[in-house]
């Protein structure tokens, strides 16, 4: 007997709910954004709203985390249609990995070709201060080293292919225009790029964990987006992500530091005017970067 689908849920159901939600508002959103802890502030920017609660939306999860609303948001951003998650969804509220990328599958089949992903993360690089805000170039998808991929399972080829491409997951392009605004808004300051490592969570690092993810590279430690990502690129849309710096790994034994929820959501409060700025005026020049955006 098979598993259901690589999805957790049928290319029919996914399907049946991305024509629920267009019969529901006349927008036909191009990019799609998903907001992390404390930075659902991105979707207030958008203009005609229509709103849905996600226990409203057929076969779609339901967020449970402080500082995640729930919603899905279309409108328009700097004249762009846009659909926003105003909170997304994570392996440690027990949710199975498909369906916590349930989501992606769902914005590609509203005809969305460009995915925006931000989340907190803490700062492994010890050049990264807290409110700097990281362009991801590559990541470190821990769970994915014992087999826990959004991709396991029988693959639907309506969706993609069985062994997609990952080292060009994040889009370049879009990096290099993230670079170009950044400057231009006076952000060169807190502007940084680097590797994301996603963990399980919902306990925060170890010491002994932090040093490890660090002398393997990585820059900056979360629990979310890279599954997203991974679904994002499996349907062929383009992927941008950032992580805002909420806390410092702590990696010394004789810090009192200790990491926190409270400090990521306030964190996300300090810095988020910013990064709504850099995103606004990014999504507003893909139109003229790339005609086919």
């Amino acid at each position: 007997m098979f598993p259901e689908s690589s999805t957790g849920i049928s290319y029919e159901d996914c399907k049946g709910t991305a024509d629920w939600l267009l019969s529901q508002t006349s927008v036909r959103p191009l990019v799609g954004i998903v907001c992390g802890s404390g930075l659902g502030g991105l979707a207030d920017m958008l203009k005609d709203q229509v709103a849905f609660n996600y226990k409203d939306i057929p076969n779609f999860p339901q967020s449970t985390v402080a500082g995640h609303a729930g919603r899905l948001v279309f409108g328009m951003l700097k004249g762009r249609p846009c659909v926003c998650m105003q909170g997304r969804f994570h392996l440690y509220e027990g949710y199975a990995i498909q369906k916590i990328t349930l989501p992606m599958r769902i914005f590609s089949l509203l005809g969305v070709e460009t995915v925006i992903l931000t989340n907190a993360a803490g700062g492994l690089n010890q050049d990264f201060k807290v409110g700097d805000i990281m362009i991801m170039k590559d990541h470190i998808n821990m769970p994915g080293f014992a087999g826990n991929n959004p991709l396991s399972g029988p693959n639907d080829d309506r969706f993609g292919v069985r062994f997609p491409c990952m080292s060009d997951a994040y889009d370049r392009e879009l990096q290099q225009l993230a670079v170009d605004v950044g400057q231009e808004l006076g952000y060169g300051d807190f502007l940084r790029e680097g590797v994301y490592c996603v963990l399980g969570g919902p306990s925060f690092e170890t010491i002994a964990e932090c040093r490890m993810l660090h002398k393997l590279g990585a820059d900056a430690v979360g629990m979310s987006t890279v599954h997203e990502v991974i679904v994002a690129r499996h349907c062929g849309m383009r992927v941008f992500a950032l992580s805002l710096i909420t806390n410092k790994a702590v990696m010394d034994y004789d810090s009192e530091e200790k990491a926190n929820h409270k400090e990521v959501l306030e964190t996300g409060q300090h810095r988020s005017i910013q990064l709504q700025k850099l995103v606004s005026t990014m999504v507003n020049r893909m139109e003229y970067n790339n005609t086919n955006a």
